[in-house]
């Protein structure tokens, strides 16, 4: 039997399952004062506009279950319909997901995908950037703090 809130056969969160653990996870937070970031993980074949949906969707999946064995099992982690991935980091200063992100981007960097793929990943932390799940999500989106091939610091 399969778990309704999990995506196959690994720790990736259903879309509306991440959400709402996200909104608990983030009022949790702000009462006891601690940080959550989240990460939003976006692979793009090199070359191919928009990517290609249904390589795209593989690739998402592929990406997820190598993020998985990086992160803690107390994370999260899901999938968008927009062929992203979010990764919320518990308890973790954006400074500490900066590390996440690095080692996330070693492994992803080393690993031979079928084709040649990019990727970005955008940070927000709460409290810092936002407090309620849409105003992280959109600061994530516009705040880049790692291309592969290319390092960016957080602002």
């Amino acid at each position: 039997m399969t778990d309704p809130f999990l995506e196959e056969d690994f720790r990736v969160l259903t879309p509306e399952a991440f959400e709402f653990v996200l909104t608990n996870e983030l009022k949790r937070a702000l009462r006891s004062q601690n940080f959550v970031t989240l990460l939003v993980v976006e692979p793009a074949f090199q070359g191919v506009p928009g990517g290609g949906n249904g390589e795209r969707a593989r690739a998402v999946r592929e990406v997820a279950r190598l993020i998985s064995r990086d992160v803690r099992e107390t994370d999260l982690i899901s999938h968008t319909s927009h062929n992203q991935l979010s990764v919320v980091l518990l308890d973790a200063d954006l400074e500490n997901a900066i590390g996440v992100v690095d080692r996330l981007m070693a492994r992803l960097d080393h690993y031979d995908f079928p084709r040649p793929l990019t990727f970005e990943v955008g940070a927000a932390c709460c409290p810092t950037h936002g407090v309620d799940a849409e105003s992280l999500r959109r600061a994530a989106e516009s705040r880049p703090v790692r291309s592969r091939g290319d390092r960016f610091k957080a602002n």
